[in-house]
């Protein structure tokens, strides 16, 4: 009976857990409208994700920019999380700029989109 009781509450466990898993939403932005030639702030801001294990690289024309800065893992209601990743930029016409995101075996890219 006991065995049967603890396989009961570990099956209740286990699916609970499985309900919480959630993909992350991503944003990429930057802080001032984008302007060729002008400094600015390249952000990605990740969120609303489960489990916390998750990297986050920002690229510039396909390599990974050094010297970023990353904010603290936070921690959200309904056993979520958000975490954001910046570096200072200064495009220049025929760059490309992404966040890359990989979360629970997943890995997508997001393309910044200049304002101009």
């Amino acid at each position: 009976m006991k065995l049967w009781l603890i396989c009961v509450i570990f099956g209740i466990l286990l699916w609970d857990v499985k309900a919480k898993l959630s993909p992350p939403t991503v944003q990429v932005y930057s802080h001032y409208p984008g302007k060729y030639g002008e400094r600015n702030t390249l952000i990605c801001h990740v969120s609303g994700f489960y489990p916390p294990d998750i990297q986050i690289d920002l690229l510039k024309n396909g390599h990974v920019i050094q010297e970023t800065y990353q904010t603290d893992l936070a921690f959200e209601q309904g056993w979520q999380f958000h975490l954001t990743k910046s570096v200072s930029f200064e495009p220049q016409k025929d760059e490309t700029f992404e966040c890359r995101v990989t979360h629970m075996q997943k890995t997508n890219e997001y393309v910044w989109e200049p304002d101009m």
